[in-house]
């Protein structure tokens, strides 16, 4: 049996050891960037230059690459093809709940919308946790907020969508994050753990770079 408990801590431990050669990479990258004869830290108020140069570096070189390296994931996804264990229909989940989830979608919410056109609400979670339980057991030891869980009622008995072209673009779209788990019965479950490393890069660097335009922004107002 997958222990995906032990699973989600090695991802991340992996996380962890990415963030910090990333977080490195980008000091690094970012004190390259230091003009001649500049004391102190770039988030200082009074470095602007070198305040404009790292956002420049920011958005027009690590943001640029970190598109380019998603694209390229989203695109390699295509290789891979869903082999109907049905996993993904019968246990949707979501932090939100039903009557969330329709608030939103009156609100304008597509995501939200497109979601309540396919998925149905579980009447109690035994029955969610007939579908996976070792998904819900590991959301049980980690997961401090509460999930609801979903599930299709077009799939047939054969584990096939019953108005597979009138899908919408989620269910077309899915996996679109390999940072999703993803039982191995799942027919992209190679594709994330190939692209795995990759992702969690691209992840750790938008961290760090949001982190840094956070703090640019707030030394700017004092």
């Amino acid at each position: 049996m997958n222990d995906l408990s032990a699973n989600l801590n090695g991802l991340r431990k992996k996380y962890r050891e990415i963030f910090k050669k990333s977080a490195e990479e980008i000091a690094k990258r970012i004190d390259e960037l230091r003009p001649a004869n500049v004391d102190g830290d770039f988030l200082d108020a009074g470095n602007s230059e070198w305040n404009r140069a790292v956002l420049k570096m920011f958005d027009e070189e690590i943001a640029r690459d970190i598109y380019i390296k998603w694209q390229e994931i989203l695109a390699y996804r295509k290789m891979f093809k869903c082999n109907n264990c049905a996993t993904c229909c019968n246990l949707a989940c979501s932090e939100f709940s039903p009557e969330q989830l329709k608030l939103k979608a009156q609100n304008g919410d597509r995501f939200a919308n497109q979601f309540l056109s396919v998925f149905i609400p579980y009447e109690s979670k035994s029955e969610a946790q007939k579908v996976y339980p070792e998904y819900i057991k590991m959301l049980d030891e980690n997961k401090e907020d509460e999930v609801y869980f979903y599930h299709c009622p077009k799939l047939s008995d054969c584990k096939l969508c019953t108005d597979y072209e009138n899908r919408p673009q989620i269910c077309r779209d899915f996996p679109d994050n390999p940072l999703s788990i993803l039982p191995e019965s799942c027919g992209f479950y190679e594709w994330k753990q190939e692209v795995e490393p990759v992702a969690l890069l691209c992840h750790s660097m938008m961290e760090i770079i949001e982190f840094y335009k956070e703090k640019l922004c707030t030394s700017s107002q004092d």
